[in-house]
């Protein structure tokens, strides 16, 4: 349900990410150590935590391209649900780490920072770096409808909101004078990375527990089914779920119970297949069922027969 394409899209992107971190990761470290902000390190240990989410997000979209086998008969689609919800665990643990220090600096009330320059200078080009990052991270994502991609282009926007952040609050020691705004703005950073993990949490881990899709996209499928009412009795028990990109739709479709088994399995292909041009890697399941009968005129026709279509 991959195409080539895609598959070698989503691996790109995942390396690009990956070396993007690890710059920016090692960048970040050396100009916290230098200047002694505990901003830039709550900066450094995000971008570490990123890196290793990144390389989550490569082997997850790479692993998840696989197709179906003989162990995993839905394909490997879930392990981008599994990653994601792994990114979101990581982020959870990085945010309290950075809590931890801070509040160290304020009860203490020592707070020593130097080059302050230098640390404004690393995060603006943290936060731009990650920008084009994450923004084409979230194209690709959409293209191809990759869970592992989107959280890790969501680890990045975070940080361009976070380093932004975090460039403020230098900018407001130089000319206030304050050093104690440092950690400050580190507990900022924190919750706002704790509300990204949050948000992270509720499209990655809850499709590993089968929720159904969103209901933007069972409307496309209602739609459809709608612009087929007139060659159908009725449908029921529409069940869907979502793994990895994959979507698995199945229901019970009731036909003229004079429809002969061919022309049903033609109609339900049409339909099938209209779903699938409107909600891209789709697997359709239908069940046919023959009308109970009960028209007046059911024991003769059925103005929902195909050869009256």
């Amino acid at each position: 349900m991959v195409s080539a394409e895609h598959d070698a899209l989503k691996r790109r992107a995942a390396r690009l990410s990956v070396a993007s971190n690890t710059t920016l990761v090692i960048a970040k470290v050396a100009v916290g150590m230098i200047t002694g902000s505990v901003s830039v390190l709550s900066e450094a240990v995000h971008s570490g935590v990123d890196l290793v989410a990144a390389g989550i997000a490569w082997y997850s979209v790479r692993e998840s391209g696989k197709p179906a086998d003989e162990d995993h008969h839905y394909g490997h689609g879930k392990i981008e649900n599994v990653a994601g919800t792994i990114e979101a665990v990581l982020i959870f643990g990085a945010a309290f780490y950075i809590i931890w220090e801070a509040v160290q600096k304020l009860r203490t009330g020592v707070v020593e920072i130097e080059g302050l320059g230098l640390g404004a200078a690393v995060m603006a080009v943290s936060a731009v770096a990650n920008y084009l990052v994450s923004r084409h991270l979230l194209n690709v994502a959409a293209a191809t409808d990759s869970v592992a991609l989107e959280a890790d282009a969501m680890h990045l926007r975070t940080d361009v909101y976070t380093s932004a952040g975090v460039l403020g609050g230098l900018v407001a020691i130089k000319f206030t004078g304050v050093p104690i705004l440092d950690p400050i703005v580190a507990i900022v950073v924190a919750l706002m990375i704790i509300k990204a993990a949050w948000d992270l949490t509720k499209s990655a881990f809850f499709h590993i527990l089968d929720v159904k899709l969103p209901e933007e996209e069972e409307a496309v499928i209602h739609d459809v089914l709608e612009d087929y009412r007139e060659h159908l009795i009725e449908y029921h028990k529409l069940r869907t779920r979502k793994s990895g990109h994959l979507r698995y739709v199945d229901m019970h479709l009731v036909v003229p119970r004079q429809m002969t088994v061919e022309a049903a399995h033609a109609l339900s292909h049409e339909i099938t297949a209209e779903i699938e041009r409107r909600l891209p890697y789709s697997h359709i399941l239908v069940h046919l069922e023959p009308c109970p009968g009960g028209c007046d005129r059911c024991t003769v026709d059925c103005h929902k027969l195909p050869a009256q279509r």
